[in-house]
């Protein structure tokens, strides 16, 4: 491969195990971009969004940070919110993931993951050059989200209302990768990574 690094774009809906499926991406010395990693940088302390946040909502900026609690009560009141939250962070996340693509590709590296959650429903899939959605069956993604602390049917319904259904993005990736099983999932890895590296030697 040579030229620009060919961007995998990594995504799925909750419990579909886009984590677990990242960290195979890495054990193969693929670099990847997390998405709420780079949120997380933002909303830290000396952020980048804190400014524009603090201006939005005052109350959810501390010398800690961005409140998420704070946040997400906002959220729940203001419809206008999110939207307006979106303007200030989606730029900065950008950034960030450029930055992290330029550093990557700098050092040579010619295969780059970016994990994002709402790739699709962000349009994000414009930037990449292959997609790889996550799934699982729909009763293995609830029984895994359900088990995470502080989680509830209510709001389960919520997030699952705000993402693509799992049946379209999967009509839409490249690849679909399932964890049904983490061997199963580890295999699809290592397999979407070798046709990705033939497909890309022949065009070369």
């Amino acid at each position: 491969m040579s030229g620009q690094p060919f961007i995998i774009g990594l995504t799925g809906s909750i419990g579909m195990g886009k984590s677990t499926t990242a960290g195979f991406f890495r054990d193969q010395g693929v670099p990847v971009w997390d998405a709420d990693a780079a949120v997380h940088r933002l909303y830290g302390p000396g952020g980048a969004a804190l400014a524009g946040v603090a201006a939005l909502y005052p109350a959810a900026v501390t010398d800690a940070g961005v409140d998420r609690s704070v946040l997400k009560d906002w959220i729940a009141q203001d419809k206008t919110a999110i939207a307006r939250l979106e303007s200030v962070v989606h730029p900065l996340v950008a950034q960030d993931r450029a930055a992290f693509i330029k550093e990557q590709a700098a050092q040579g590296r010619y295969l780059i993951v970016v994990d994002v959650p709402l790739l699709f429903e962000t349009g994000g899939d414009s930037y990449v050059d292959a997609t790889v959605v996550v799934s699982a069956p729909a009763d293995a993604q609830k029984a895994r989200v359900l088990d995470r602390p502080g989680m509830t049917e209510a709001h389960f319904a919520t997030i699952l209302a705000s993402q693509m259904p799992d049946v379209e993005k999967r009509a839409r990736a490249d690849y679909v990768i399932e964890t049904t099983s983490l061997e199963a999932a580890e295999q699809a890895v290592k397999a979407v990574l070798s046709d990705l590296k033939t497909r890309h030697q022949k065009d070369a």
